[in-house]
């Protein structure tokens, strides 16, 4: 299996993508490791996880705070042995003009989605350099990490910086092996996503169907959301790629929406 044992922590891996991530590890034969917010329900998904026969386990993790994230990922490490992979995908979305948005949720957006991914992966190089065998780093990035909406400031600021991160992480970790990547997808019908048609239809005063079709699917090929299992795919790629031909690349997943 591509990823036979190696083990793969995932931040925001109770739900949506992280968690869609986590159940194709687990089937490529990988220890995944379900890091969320929640507990209870990060807890909930190891435990299907390995209800299907997939190896498993929970830590609770709030990504921005750095005494919680060390202390998931030393829990780990004491579990398992170290960290080969990991997926920086926790992230929530906050959505206002610029001019009416408040510095304490753009603080909270950048610390979410920027401070965790630098935190984890700082949290988790070490192991993967101890190790011999190098590492993947994964950020879930988005179409925003190439693009820009109206409304996103914040999130879109958030995403081009993980590609300034992955490029960063790339030639560092290149003589140990470790390499870093950014996945880009489209709009994914996740909760996060639900949250914003309405929100995203109030603000600019059309219907949320038009918020669908005009805005969100507008610039695709075919009209199709990008899916969870798409994402996951691309993941899978990039985690149990064997050289580092493809190190500090971002890869758009996204039904045509910005081509490159």
């Amino acid at each position: 299996m591509k990823l036979q044992d190696r083990i793969c922590l995932i931040t925001g891996a109770a739900s949506g993508i992280g968690k869609a991530i986590a159940s194709r590890y687990a089937g490529a034969g990988g220890r995944v490791v379900v890091a969320d917010l929640n507990r209870e329900a990060a807890q909930a998904a190891a435990d299907e996880i390995k209800r299907g026969d997939g190896k498993a386990m929970a830590v609770g993790m709030d990504v921005g705070d750095e005494e919680q994230v060390q202390a998931a990922v030393d829990e780990v490490v004491a579990a398992w042995g170290g960290v080969d992979v990991l997926v920086s995908n926790a992230g929530i979305q906050i959505i206002h003009p610029i001019e009416a948005f408040p510095f304490a949720d753009w603080k909270r957006m950048l610390a979410i989605h920027l401070d965790g991914a630098f935190l984890t992966t700082r949290a988790c190089w070490p192991h993967m350099k101890a190790s011999g065998r190098g590492g993947s780093i994964l950020y879930i990035g988005s179409v925003h990490s190439k693009e820009a909406s109206m409304l996103k400031s914040a999130y879109v600021t958030a995403k081009h910086g993980l590609i300034g991160l992955a490029k960063t992480a790339a030639k560092e970790g290149a003589p140990h092996g470790i390499r870093a990547n950014v996945i880009c997808p489209g709009f994914v019908r996740t909760p996060l996503v639900e949250k914003q048609i309405p929100e995203q239809a109030r603000e600019l005063g059309i219907s949320e169907e038009d918020v669908v079709k005009k805005l969100m699917l507008k610039e695709t090929v075919d009209g199709e959301f990008t899916t969870m299992e798409d994402v996951a795919e691309i993941a899978l790629m990039f985690a149990a790629f064997g050289s580092n031909a493809l190190t500090g690349q971002s890869l758009v997943v996204s039904h045509g929406w910005f081509m490159q």
